[in-house]
């Protein structure tokens, strides 16, 4: 990469302090070598040159994962647009060392809710991107209500979380939707390990990091089974937890409770749990009717997408606070001197109060995202305007690659087998 593009990248970029790129490097070479997947098709993106001449924005949580994400389409000769999809998110270190690799960066850890939104608009200022991933539609809704001179250029986009994907169907019911947009997060290579296993574990690395408090023996509520519930419920339970499960999807509702966990209404979890976690992408699911009834020094965590899970409003009503009595511990003290806490403001907990997925993890989500831009850019024109399945051809591609990379082989079906199986005559 040339001093100028560098410079250029330098330029234009909105980021705490360059000098933090040292250890930003670190933290990037640390993770890099366990992304083998992501690796390959960087390679291959650097040999073929897919993206050249083209503006690709990655609204993402910036830390050293997506920072691999961000170097591998840079790679393919995009010019790489990073911008934050949460505030407290964000590693100022991750972000210095990505500018110095010539990529865009407009984020900072903290932002204010008015300089995150301006973060956003200043990305998009920059010109209008060609592809783009995103992490809560937030770019999706920008573009689609203040850069609408944009959308002719743009070829479509990925959207990488449950919260997003049902803002996007939302659009697309309402007839707004005026991009094509691959639903990453319904990828099986998404779903099936990030948020059951990545989500499980990052979550309480990052509670238990955050509290230092034990999990055995204490009483979890996990509000929604979906795949990231059913990831942190199966790691509290290992971890020696009575789990809770609270569902309004009666179908999830009768698996948790086949999987072994009580299921019950919020209203009945609340004066039993010592840990609540929301995993739902719902507005208010624990509210001014359970902060009342909630033991002394309940511990209150979201590992949603937006910090509306947890209804703060309802929290300081209730209570006075907050008070910040640890890195990242909100205190809230009822009138009756109960206290609660709420760990990262009710954001992310597992970014807002950790790293977020392990790499490994990682690796296949962003390979799903790396070559569901590549297969939108060859499908120029051809895709509708709607949220669209990822094909089938890249998670089976993608599996391979990893199992290849681990040193496992599968067995193959032989001509008879196949024929057998696709014959409706036995």
């Amino acid at each position: 990469m040339t001093n100028d593009i560098k410079a250029a990248a330098a330029e234009a970029s909105w980021i705490r302090d360059i000098s933090l790129a040292p250890s930003g490097k670190d933290k990037i070479d640390w993770v890099w070598p366990n992304m083998p997947v992501l690796r390959r098709i960087a390679d291959k993106f650097k040999q073929d040159q897919p993206f050249a001449g083209m503006n690709i924005l990655l609204c993402l949580h910036l830390e050293a994962k997506s920072a691999c994400l961000g170097l591998a389409m840079s790679a393919g000769g995009a010019r790489v647009i990073m911008a934050a999809s949460n505030p407290l998110s964000t590693q100022d270190d991750v972000c210095a060392a990505m500018v110095e690799e010539g990529l865009t960066v407009i984020a900072r850890h903290g932002a204010s809710p008015q300089e995150y939104v301006d973060c956003h608009r200043k990305a998009l200022d920059i010109g209008a991107p060609d592809l783009y991933v995103d992490d809560g539609s937030d770019i999706t809704t920008l573009l689609h209500r203040e850069y609408t001179q944009y959308i002719p250029r743009v070829i479509g986009g990925c959207e990488e979380t449950t919260t997003g994907i049902q803002r996007l169907k939302a659009m697309a019911k309402d007839g707004a939707l005026k991009i094509p947009l691959y639903a990453v997060n319904d990828a099986k290579m998404k779903y099936l390990f990030d948020n059951r296993y990545g989500t499980g574990q990052s979550v309480w690395d990052a509670i238990m990091s955050t509290t230092n408090l034990v999990v055995a023996g204490k009483t979890v509520v996990i509000a929604g089974y979906g795949w990231c519930g059913k990831g942190v419920a199966l790691r509290a339970k290992g971890l020696g937890a009575e789990v809770v499960v609270t569902e309004v999807d009666p179908v999830k509702a009768l698996e948790a409770w086949m999987d072994g966990f009580r299921v019950m209404t919020m209203e009945q979890a609340a004066p039993m749990g010592d840990y609540f976690i929301t995993v739902t992408g719902i507005r208010g699911v624990i509210n001014g009717k359970h902060f009342p009834v909630m033991k002394d020094g309940a511990i209150l965590a979201n590992a949603g997408h937006f910090d509306v899970e947890i209804s703060k409003p309802d929290l300081t009503a209730i209570c006075e606070g907050p008070r910040r009595v640890k890195p990242n511990i909100d205190l809230y003290s009822r009138k009756d001197g109960k206290r609660l806490y709420l760990l990262g403001e009710g954001r992310l907990v597992n970014l807002a109060c950790g790293f977020g997925h392990p790499a490994e993890v990682m690796d296949t989500s962003f390979a799903v995202q790396a070559l569901a831009l590549l297969d939108m850019k060859e499908k120029k024109g051809k895709l509708e305007n709607a949220v669209l399945p990822v094909p089938a051809e890249i998670d089976t591609r993608i599996a391979e690659i990893k199992l290849a990379a681990a040193g496992l082989s599968i067995d193959r079906l032989s001509p008879g087998q196949e024929k057998y199986r696709d014959s409706w005559v036995i």
